[in-house]
Parts: C-alpha cells; sequence; structure tokens
C-alpha cells in the first residue's frame, strides 16, 4: 500500500526530494536543515517514490540500443559492444556504424597511443566522422586494395594521423600479391618493414570484417573468381585484416595467408584493444566467426546482426 501524506508531511517531502534528486544536495546537509536524522531523510525519499512524488525515468539514446548492447558483450565475453538501432543499409549502414565508431574511438583513444588502422567502407566513413583526437601514433594494419582513393588505406591512415598530430606509418604496398617470394620481399623493404615493426606497440586497433559466404569482401573482390570460389569451398567464411578463417574461427587458406601485406592473427590477439566495425544483412554468420578468434575484445554492429549474433551464441 502507498504511503499517505498529510498535507504539512506533503510539503516536507516534496522540498527534501527537490533538494535531493534535483539540487543534488547531500541526505545529511538536508537532514541537518530540516533537523531530522540522515536515515529519516532516506525513508521520506523512499516514502515519496512509492506514492508516486517523485518518478525517476532513465531516457535512453535513439543510436544505441543499450539493452541488447549488454546482451551481446555478454553473450560474446566482449569488452565492449555497441548495437546501433537502424542505421539503415548499403552506404546509410556505413555511415550509422562509421558515426558511432568514430564516437567509440574519440572516448578509448588516449594520449600517446598507439593506434592500428585496418580499411574498409565502414572505416572510411569512421574517419570522415572523427574531428579530433588525442595526439597518438596511427600505423596501417594492411596493405593496399583496389579501390577508390577515399577507402584506400594509406588515405585513411594519412587522414587519422593529420586529427591526431602525430606520426603516421602508411604500407605503400598492395594487400594481396602473386606469390609468397614477392609477398617476403616486399615485407623485408625499409619503409614497410618498419610499420609492421610497430605491431608490437599497438595500444588500440579498429580492423573490419569480411564475409566470404554471402560475399561481402573487399578482400575476396581483389583476387580472381576461380581463386575465390575455390578458397569458399575450402572452407573460408570470414576475414579479419586479410586473415582469413572458417565458420569455427579456425585459420585457413594459408597459400592466401603467405601472400598478404598485413598484421597477424597473433599480433592482433595481442593489441589490449581490437575494436571491429562489420554489419548488414549478410555479415552475421562472418562477425560470429571472427568472435571466435579471440582477437576483438570491442564490436559495433547494428541491432539486427546484434540479435542474430546472440542467437548464435545460444542465449
Amino acid at each position: 500500500m502507498k504511503p499517505a501524506f498529510r498535507p504539512a508531511e506533503l510539503i516536507r517531502a516534496t522540498a527534501i526530494a527537490r533538494r535531493y534528486y534535483i539540487a543534488g544536495e547531500s541526505k545529511i546537509r538536508i537532514a541537518e536543515d530540516f533537523g531530522i536524522s540522515r536515515f529519516k531523510v532516506a525513508r521520506i525519499l523512499d516514502d515519496a517514490r512509492a506514492a508516486g512524488i517523485v518518478r525517476i525515468e532513465i531516457a535512453e539514446p535513439t543510436e544505441v540500443d543499450t539493452d541488447l548492447s549488454h546482451q551481446l558483450r555478454t553473450a560474446y565475453g566482449l569488452h565492449q559492444a555497441i548495437a546501433v538501432v537502424d542505421p539503415g543499409e548499403g552506404g546509410a549502414m556505413h555511415r550509422g556504424l562509421g558515426r558511432i565508431a568514430a564516437e567509440y574511438l574519440t572516448e578509448i583513444l588516449e594520449e600517446d597511443d598507439t593506434l592500428g588502422l585496418a580499411c574498409s567502407r565502414t572505416l572510411n566513413a569512421m574517419t570522415l566522422a572523427l574531428d579530433e583526437l588525442p595526439r597518438c601514433t596511427v600505423v596501417q594494419l594492411t596493405g593496399v586494395l583496389p579501390g577508390g582513393v577515399e577507402e584506400n588505406s594509406v588515405e585513411l591512415v594519412r587522414r587519422v594521423a593529420s586529427l591526431a598530430r602525430g606520426p603516421a606509418y602508411p604500407i605503400y604496398a598492395p594487400l594481396v600479391v602473386s606469390d609468397p617470394a614477392t609477398a617476403d620481399a616486399l615485407r623485408a623493404q625499409p619503409q614497410v618493414a618498419g610499420a609492421m615493426q610497430r605491431y608490437a606497440e599497438l595500444d588500440k586497433a579498429v580492423v573490419a570484417i569480411g564475409s566470404w559466404s554471402p560475399t561481402l569482401s573487399l578482400v575476396r573482390d581483389a583476387l580472381s573468381p576461380a581463386e575465390g570460389a575455390a578458397l569458399e569451398r575450402d572452407g573460408v567464411q570470414a576475414e579479419v585484416c586479410a586473415r582469413t578463417v572458417d565458420v569455427h574461427g579456425t585459420p585457413t587458406a594459408p597459400e592466401l595467408t603467405s601472400r598478404i601485406i598485413a598484421i597477424t592473427l597473433e599480433q592482433l590477439r595481442d593489441v589490449p584493444e581490437v575494436v571491429a566495425v562489420a554489419g548488414g544483412a549478410g555479415k552475421a554468420q562472418a562477425i560470429h566467426s571472427v568472435l571466435k578468434t579471440g582477437v576483438v575484445s570491442s564490436l559495433v554492429t547494428d541491432t539486427t546482426t546484434a540479435r542474430t549474433l546472440i542467437e548464435a551464441a545460444g542465449l
């Protein structure tokens, strides 16, 4: 039964509630002014809430589903998960996830960090949404894929380093080459080697996730249709920084791996904070597979994909 306040009690209860909840005064200060104990103040506040005099409402942001984010984080044991509400599809999806990822990166990045940056359409949108960053070093995680200038990994690194007012370590080499010997020769070049040596110093990294079934992968697009189809038949399900994995998150396609200029899964696993930004129709299975590798500590995705991932985790 709700407690009934008589007129004088009602006036006192509302005054105490305003001072505590709105003015932010302590119970001890309020108790002194009203000549009662702080325990009496606490009881009056409890009674005021029970009577409906005080109503507490938590207004959730419309862009992030906080409850779903918590469920997703718990389901995969992540440091952080952010489920963006209905960002749309195609370019709208890239921009929606990219903007929230930019806000999250700004939140976690600290002065003098070393940041690793991969490349994708969504990460391109993220870099365009950034407006300021603490001073830090920016390192390219993957070689250059064929495509537009805006999505070029060198351009992304240059753009973020300019905002961060720190040194940049780009990789002026293709992501995928024709044979292992060429890859070894490129990795030995001083400029490429200098960037890759920084992988051991990374504090944060932001990566994308590509899907091979369905085909939503810039890496697969860089291969011949025949090679891409053959690798999919051999079990390639997804990739992160061009490192391919099967449906269980097990590394696969060693021949392709030997021709890649990029950070390895083992090196990514040693980075304290790896943020994956990926979502949209068809990406859920690929994200699930990459999460099984244990290299991703935080995920920015959309609510539809988040629900599918939670179901896939068996929760």
